[in-house]
């Protein structure tokens, strides 16, 4: 009996997350992606290699931080984000809002082979370089983390602003210094 109630809410889990835009993380090699899907999502949308006019070094280290651990950037603006891993263990950057970020570290900590290839995100393996282009089409207070089990938790975060283009007085896409 507790069979034929547990398999039905398993598929429901997987299928719920899948939905979601998640997938398995296992230790399959990500590899490059050849065709990026562009869906909206509330802290914006896959930017196109081309219009990206800046680029942002991020790096991730094993005391589970982001160098920078703040970036502030424009509503519409397309950004070039360069994600390397100095540490000596795998680590993650995804882009979302705090309540998305959240909900997907509990998934997260529940199902630890979770794999995801979504366009706001990017697993570097030790030593290793990855990219994601992404405009900031919606203004507001945002984030990026590290998702894997325990990273979020011990604080690796850092906050992204994305400031509205009617307060930056400047044009989407507007040549601006590196953050």
């Amino acid at each position: 009996m507790k069979n034929r109630i547990l398999a039905p809410t398993l598929a429901i889990l997987i299928l719920g997350t899948t939905s979601l835009g998640l997938h398995a993380h296992g230790t399959k090699e990500h590899t490059p992606r050849q065709h990026v899907v562009k869906e909206q999502t509330g802290w914006g949308i896959a930017g196109e290699p081309e219009q990206a006019n800046r680029t942002l070094e991020v790096v991730m280290t094993d005391d589970m931080r982001f160098t920078p651990s703040a970036v502030q950037v424009s509503e519409g603006e397309t950004v070039r984000i360069v994600v390397r891993n100095a540490g000596q263990i795998m680590h993650e950057l995804v882009i979302g809002d705090r309540e998305a970020l959240q909900e997907h570290a509990e998934l997260m900590l529940r199902f630890p082979d979770m794999e995801h290839d979504e366009p706001y995100m990017a697993h570097v393996p030790p030593g290793e370089t990855a990219e994601i282009v992404w405009t900031f089409n919606r203004a507001g207070e945002f984030e990026f983390a590290c998702l894997l089990p325990g990273h979020y938790q011990a604080g690796m975060l850092a906050s992204v602003r994305v400031e509205s283009q009617q307060v930056a007085g400047t044009a989407p896409n507007a040549p601006r210094s590196m953050q």
